[in-house]
């Protein structure tokens, strides 16, 4: 039996680790092993750098927090070694960074994962990892509202250029 102190330490692992899971937009799991120290310092400098906390913890500690957080489901995929990405504001980051880690490390995989605390399939989440960063969809999204303003002005600009070129023909004809 673990001492009161210990219980209490893991009480209060689980319960930051669910306030966490309950605060964020999406989170995923992991199995870790096989990989190095220096390919693991690689990830989590990644992650840290996208806004994406990762923790490698015990999967009954998991379970736990998933159950106080309201997240079902989780269970079957709790074995082995577990390690949790959570993202409080982008969708897709922990997604992305660990699916494409997980495509160049034999051991490494994704196990589940979660968005807008529903538990989501591994399809869900290969498809999430392929969409491309928030900083490139709004890119994106700025381009297209752009591009009818600048057809608009060359438009514009083609009918000044053109008025311009007329108007000394017609004041040497006066």
């Amino acid at each position: 039996m673990p001492s009161q102190k210990v219980l209490e330490q893991k009480q209060q692992l689980v319960a930051n680790l669910a306030d966490r899971i309950q605060n964020s937009v999406a989170g995923v799991i992991v199995d870790y092993k096989g990989i190095t120290v220096e390919d693991d310092t690689k990830l989590r400098k990644e992650l840290r750098e996208n806004g994406v906390q990762y923790t490698v913890i015990k999967n009954t500690l998991i379970k736990r927090a998933a159950d106080k957080a309201g997240l079902s489901g989780m269970d079957e995929h709790l074995n082995g070694t577990s390690a949790i990405a959570t993202s409080a504001e982008d969708y897709v980051a922990a997604a992305r960074i660990l699916q494409k880690f997980a495509d160049t490390h034999e051991h490494f995989n994704v196990k589940t994962g979660y968005l807008d605390n529903e538990v989501i399939s591994l399809e869900k989440i290969k498809s999430l990892a392929k969409l491309p960063s928030r900083e490139v969809l709004l890119a994106n999204v700025l381009g297209a509202f752009q591009a009818p303003i600048a057809s608009f002005a060359r438009a514009i600009q083609a009918i000044v250029d053109k008025n311009g070129e007329e108007a000394p023909a017609e004041t040497a004809e006066a």
